[in-house]
């Protein structure tokens, strides 16, 4: 079994402190959703001091076609895409173009005298207020702007809804319609998890003068040698591209085809760079990623991020260090709330006994709607990557159980 996760790999467990046989519990978990029929497939890679030490697929990429999982599989990262569209607007930060306190309204005009939808108020009816004060570019970064996702279980998001703000066509037209729309609450008033991301994707686009996609290309992904993350499929890849399923939680297969590959959006070029969730990428190339944050922004001599930066980002920024559990909506499956802050772009671990889950206080962190996730350890000097593609996140305790087998593997 040891070979299974060994093929590829930079270094052994052993000369990172960690243990090859406890790997295998690792290896055991993801293989038993498999052969349990919980998940068609799956990846996983550690890595520690900077080197991949463990890499295992599982199960197969396309159920349909009875194809088996490649280590060079091409999964749908959605919310994964969050975390490298805000070290983007951060490396503009870096370069003095905005501050982190700077009203959105100072570069979206369309967002100057966005209003707040009044309590009790309801899609078909409802009254606004003016917020106690304005959006900033770092409620953006914490989802503390305001701003929800487009969900039919808040007003805001029925209203959202019925704009057909994700029918528009690029960032620029999205906030055009966005600036017509109430927020959700109080700028800073509570976290909800949201498309604020978008926003943040289109403030990279107002300050480089770049459509987002091709702003991350020169700037994170082609210094990373990401060659296989976008924000859709090259169609010379569209063999290494994964199908997608919903979670049904009956029968032998407990989940049915929700996005075929050869039928997928993602096939498709786009003009609207959603950075709340539109990228695809690899095992490969999101632990490039990793390591690179691991690395404390630097990779293979490439600097993305400065160091002090990064580690603003990777600090918990609610008020009085509090947890989501004080300020946030659980109306999502990325994080539990207890125990647990957020930075710009990042969950952050603050007490692993509180949010009941073994790790390391500063670990940072998120996922993705189709189950995927990724996690940093600056203490332990280790990255996790897990793709999966299962609808939606919350479907199995993925992202706990990889804590248990892999802080389990350390040894030193």
């Amino acid at each position: 079994m040891e070979q299974q996760f060994r093929e590829g790999c930079e270094a052994t467990p052993e000369s990172v402190g960690m243990s090859s046989r406890k790997l295998e519990n690792l290896y055991n978990l993801v293989d038993g959703y498999i052969t349990d029929g919980k998940i068609p497939g799956a990846i996983c890679m550690v890595a520690r001091d900077n080197k991949v030490v463990y890499q295992s697929r599982h199960g197969n990429m396309d159920d349909e076609a009875a194809k088996p999982m490649q280590m060079d599989a091409i999964f749908r990262i959605y919310s994964m895409t969050k975390p490298i569209v805000s070290v983007a607007l951060m490396q503009l930060y870096e370069q003095g173009r905005f501050q982190l306190d700077d009203p959105v309204s100072m570069y979206i005009p369309e967002f100057k005298g966005l209003r707040v939808l009044d309590k009790g108020g309801v899609a078909d009816n409802y009254t606004v207020s003016v917020p106690e004060r304005e959006m900033t570019v770092r409620d953006l970064l914490m989802h503390t702007s305001g701003i929800v996702s487009p969900s039919p279980e808040l007003p805001v998001g029925r209203l959202y809804q019925r704009a057909d703000l994700y029918k528009c066509d690029t960032l620029a037209s999205m906030v055009e319609v966005l600036g017509t729309l109430p927020l959700h609450c109080h700028p800073g008033a509570e976290w909800n998890y949201s498309i604020s991301t978008d926003i943040v994707g289109y403030l990279c686009e107002v300050f480089s003068g770049q459509p987002l996609d091709r702003y991350l290309e020169q700037n994170i992904l082609e210094p990373l040698h990401m060659t296989d993350s976008g924000f859709h499929v090259d169609p010379r890849k569209a063999d290494r591209f994964t199908a997608c399923y919903q979670f049904t939680g009956e029968g032998s297969k407990q989940y049915a085809l929700q996005d075929a590959p050869a039928e997928s959006r993602f096939l498709k070029p786009k003009t609207y760079f959603s950075g709340a969730g539109g990228m695809v990428s690899t095992a490969h190339d999101y632990m490039q990623f990793c390591k690179m944050l691991m690395g404390g922004g630097e990779l293979d001599g490439e600097r993305i991020i400065g160091s002090r930066t990064l580690m603003y980002m990777a600090s918990n920024h609610l008020p009085d260090n509090c947890d989501l559990a004080a300020m946030g909506q659980p109306q999502f499956n990325e994080t539990t709330m207890e125990g647990i802050g957020f930075g710009l772009g990042f969950a952050v671990l603050l007490d692993p006994v509180v949010a009941q889950v073994i790790g390391t206080p500063g670990e940072y962190y998120w996922g993705g709607a189709a189950s995927t996730a990724f996690y940093i350890s600056p203490e332990e000097e280790m990255a996790v990557v897990f793709l999966t593609q299962l609808m939606p996140s919350g479907s199995h305790p993925f992202r706990r159980q990889l804590r248990s087998t892999v802080y389990g593997a350390i040894a030193d």
